[in-house]
């Protein structure tokens, strides 16, 4: 069965955070490929003041050539609110048969339950809580009790089945995140080792002026 990693986000920019969480996954859960889905319009926010073809730029910058790393426009090209749901019904519909792993970092399990249509998506993907060190997810209890007898620990499980499991991965630490990249920008100070070159060499000062005026992004 084909295993397929899904990771979305808002990517303001993209970072080597972003691409080192892909690329963990990917090689600890044995997975075929990871999606990186930038979304196109935040349900849960104001849309960034960059824009969604911009932000998409990046990730394809980003990404390069790199093996089992798969650009996916979807949530780019669709109109409207960028619901994860639509998004997994769409995958969903294209591979029938696939094991889809939807990734979800500390903040997006806490506001999970609030998400368009939540109780539906594990039908369509498992979940695969991605913590930190010392930086351990809280799920609220409406998603505890969906999920309760539905937790494997072996990724065999996830990629044995298309959908409704889901698995607690705890990854290296590594402090790079959006807000800080765009705090650095703000002060004019590097941002090299944290961004992809590619993507710092493709920075206008437009570019500059909408991240260090944009607030933190949220997730679906």
């Amino acid at each position: 069965m084909t295993a397929i990693g899904l990771f979305g986000g808002t990517f303001a920019p993209i970072h080597h955070g972003h691409l080192r969480l892909a690329l963990e996954v990917r090689e600890r859960l044995a997975l075929d490929r990871v999606h990186l889905i930038p979304a196109g319009t935040p349900p849960h926010r104001q849309a960034p003041g960059i824009s969604a073809q911009r932000r998409l730029d990046w990730v394809r910058l980003a990404c390069g050539n790199e093996r089992g790393l798969v650009v996916d426009d979807r949530e780019v090209r669709r109109e409207g609110r960028s619901y994860t749901f639509d998004t997994l019904s769409g995958l969903r519909a294209e591979m029938p048969d696939a094991s889809l792993v939807l990734m979800l970092g500390d903040d997006a399990a806490n506001q999970f339950h609030t998400w368009h249509r939540w109780q539906e998506i594990p039908e369509l993907a498992h979940l695969l809580f991605v913590e930190r060190p010392f930086e351990h997810a809280a799920p609220a209890q409406q998603l505890v009790a969906l999920m309760r007898g539905k937790r494997v620990t072996d990724p065999a499980a996830l990629r044995a089945r298309p959908a409704g499991l889901f698995m607690t991965a705890t990854l290296p630490p590594l402090a790079i995140s959006s807000t800080r990249v765009r705090g650095l920008l703000k002060a004019r100070r590097s941002v090299r080792g944290l961004v992809p070159q590619a993507v710092i060499d493709s920075f206008t000062d437009e570019d500059i002026d909408f991240l260090t005026h944009d607030e933190e992004p949220a997730q679906d």
